[in-house]
């Protein structure tokens, strides 16, 4: 149960960060409000990886940062959902063809620079057995988890109930909003609210497969690589495995594509040849808030506003990070 209110908080956006805010400023003491609309948004659509060295790239050390202590806040963040929403702890990242190993070799030889360093394998079949013939080099990274995204939100709302959360719906501008203080957290919708944020949509189309009787097993770790020049990754669930993601700028359109869902699948069983007798279960696309130097905007706006938002591929990693954060920046002088 909350304790003593520090006063009222509207948090608008019903995705993995609103309700992660939510849920933390209800712990710390805030009567909390959350504004959402009925479309569940890319949290539902998500891959749930939580990899900081896996996205890593030189010249990207303040996203790695964020990621590795997002990372340490997620063991916490896991005290307070169900065991069963991580499906899968460690990745496996690998070079599809010959071309790729370098590149691969100077990632993993910049996290270790970083002090981070990661696994380098020269059989990486030998760790994971369902590999493609031919792929033999790749990193580990094993502190890295993926969660199930659905699971997750569906357990942060209840959460929230728990807490006391109080549920209503969109709004469309802030002065609508009656509360103490307000955070920005609905994703792209973030700039009709606060105009000049620079949040844009990125597209990305994910695939379900469905593991079905007969077939080779789920893989037990997140599998990355780039194939023919694109990235894709394929995430354990319980049931089988989610193959993302296409990244393009097309507006607001969450129509997958063919050619999309092409090239998720020709990658998906280059890497895994098994996943070609899966069920195509489900394709979806969700908007991705993208920012101009992939930094999320965590930080206040006005005296009354903090915009929580701009998280693009790193929503779910970067949840717990985010609601400290927020929660941090809402506390008046002398409290924290």
């Amino acid at each position: 149960m909350p304790g003593p209110s520090l006063g009222s908080l509207a948090v608008i956006g019903g995705g993995v960060i609103g309700l992660s805010v939510a849920m933390q400023a209800a712990r710390a003491g805030w009567s909390v409000r959350v504004h959402r609309t009925a479309d569940p948004g890319a949290s539902w659509v998500a891959g749930g990886m939580l990899a900081p060295h896996s996205e890593g790239w030189p010249g990207e050390e303040q996203q790695l940062r964020l990621g590795l202590r997002s990372l340490e806040l997620w063991h916490d963040f896991l005290v307070r959902l169900p065991t069963d929403v991580v499906t899968a702890r460690e990745s496996l990242v690998v070079a599809a063809d010959r071309a790729d190993v370098a590149d691969l070799r100077t990632v993993a030889d910049w996290l270790t620079a970083q002090g981070h360093p990661v696994i380098w394998e020269s059989a990486a079949r030998e760790v994971e057995p369902l590999l493609a013939a031919g792929i033999r080099h790749g990193f580990r990274a094993p502190t890295e988890l993926a969660v199930d995204n659905r699971a997750v939100v569906t357990a942060l709302i209840t959460a929230c109930e728990e807490l006391e959360v109080e549920w209503a719906g969109p709004v469309v501008a802030l002065d609508q909003v009656a509360a103490d203080a307000v955070v920005i957290a609905n994703g792209i919708d973030a700039p009709a609210l606060w105009p000049g944020l620079p949040i844009r949509p990125v597209k990305g189309e994910v695939l379900r497969l469905r593991w079905r009787k007969g077939c080779l097993p789920v893989p037990q770790r997140v599998i990355r690589a780039r194939v023919h020049g694109r990235q894709v990754y394929l995430v354990p669930r319980r049931d089988g495995v989610v193959v993302g993601a296409t990244q393009y700028e097309h507006g607001r359109d969450t129509a997958p594509v063919v050619s999309g869902v092409r090239d998720l699948l020709d990658d998906a069983c280059a890497l895994v040849p098994a996943l070609g007798e899966y069920e195509l279960a489900e394709c979806g696309a969700g908007l991705r808030p993208m920012t101009p130097d992939n930094l999320p905007l965590v930080r206040r706006l006005d005296e009354r506003t903090v915009i929580a938002a701009g998280h693009g591929r790193n929503g779910f990693l970067l949840a717990p990070w985010t609601a400290e954060q927020v929660v941090s920046e809402l506390l008046p002088v002398g409290v924290q």
